[in-house]
């Protein structure tokens, strides 16, 4: 799998505290393994976010990201944050 990291992804994760950096890439080679790991909580949003998905990396701390290509085997990720990533 492919993952791509937007500009607004990489800014909001340089801001987090170190440990929850490395929480953050704990859980993105538990998502490159299986995206829909349980562990992970990924789940489909809704409304104007409806082609987004986003996947836990703590109780607070989401990774809003897209699937790309026709085997969903490309990934961008948009932000990375509480919940207000989804306005």
């Amino acid at each position: 799998m492919i993952i791509y990291y937007h500009p607004r992804f990489q800014k909001s994760f340089h801001q987090l505290d170190e440990r929850i950096r490395d929480r953050a890439r704990d859980k993105v080679e538990l998502f490159r393994a299986n995206p829909f790991d349980k562990r992970l909580d990924t789940h489909h949003l809704h409304g104007k976010l409806r082609h987004q998905l986003s996947f836990s990396v703590t109780a607070k701390i989401r990774i809003l990201f897209e699937f790309y290509g026709s085997m969903h085997d490309q990934v961008v990720f948009l932000d990375i944050g509480d919940h207000d990533i989804y306005r």
